[in-house]
């Protein structure tokens, strides 16, 4: 049997040592629909609100302009990760506002 390395022997109590393959993982492309969503999360953020918005048509350095405008017009902190901007506190409004006055087409996504 050759060896590689990107692959690994598991047993299987069905038939009996199978050959599985690491698959390579792709990142998830969004869907440009044209709408930008705001998404409200609060699991894994320490008890922290965070409002994710995603779907801006913009290209990074664009987005992180936004970013800078979004976060100082909520007066709080934020990041934007691949793609994606969270701004720290619950903003939903504010941000909806300030969006949709910059012409983008805005859904309120989650809880």
């Amino acid at each position: 049997m050759k060896s590689n390395s990107n692959s690994t022997m598991v047993y299987s109590s069905d038939s009996g040592r199978i050959k599985k393959d690491n698959p390579v993982i792709k990142p998830v492309s969004q869907t440009a629909d044209g709408i930008v969503r705001l998404r409200r999360e609060v699991k894994g953020r320490g008890g922290g609100t965070v409002i994710v918005i995603s779907g801006l048509p913009l290209a990074p350095p664009q987005i992180k302009e936004l970013s800078g405008i979004l976060k100082k017009k909520c007066g709080c902190g934020g990041t934007v990760k691949d793609g994606v901007i969270e701004i720290q506190g619950d903003h939903r409004d504010l941000l909806l506002n300030e969006l949709q006055a910059r012409g983008y087409k805005v859904k309120l996504a989650g809880g």
